[in-house]
């Protein structure tokens, strides 16, 4: 089994949080957005360090107010392909939307979340789509689960996060039947 942690829940500066996850064993980071942002490094040196401390980019986080909307931005998602195959990171965070225009349109979500993961593909790259506690139409993992499901590319995936899963007090026993 391999252990993974998130930046986003270590204290310091990114080469710190990097560190830090390498002295505790951790295998892997999933990288906050706002560390690489806030650090001097580019994505490639990042890239180095985790590989010098034995650690892997697991997952870049996140990328937001995607889905169910009346027009995606692509090339927002485009841009963060190329930072993630710079860092070597080979799944993107999809979080549910939360932004006030936002549909409540599964088969919209399913169909935007299919041509994401369609064009992560391209790059070797997979999507893993987390619903929000506080995620406007789609705050339940069953419910995410549901639009993965329907979405139907190999490519895409969902996310179980505990806070999200266990702040909603969701029924646990459909996670048994994820994949």
């Amino acid at each position: 089994m391999r252990r993974s942690i998130a930046t986003v829940c270590l204290s310091g500066t990114l080469d710190e949080k990097l560190a830090a996850a390498a002295r505790a064993g951790f295998d892997g980071v999933e990288l906050f957005e706002a560390d690489l942002v806030n650090s001097p490094l580019a994505p490639a040196e990042v890239r180095a360090l985790a590989e010098h401390l034995g650690l892997t980019i697991d997952l870049y986080q996140p990328f937001r107010d995607f889905e169910a909307v009346p027009e995606p931005d692509l090339r927002r998602a485009e841009a963060k392909f190329e930072v993630m195959v710079q860092l070597g990171a080979d799944t993107l965070l999809v979080c549910s939307n939360v932004s006030p225009e936002a549909i409540d349109d599964d088969d919209l979500a399913a169909e935007q979340l299919h041509a994401l993961a369609e064009r992560a593909s391209q790059h070797g790259l997979r999507i893993a789509y987390e619903a929000l506690a506080w995620g406007r139409h789609v705050n339940e993992y069953d419910h995410a689960w549901r639009i993965v499901q329907a979405a139907d590319h190999p490519a895409l995936g969902t996310c179980l996060d505990s806070f999200h899963v266990l702040s909603r007090g969701t029924d646990l026993d459909a996670i048994a039947g994820i994949d």
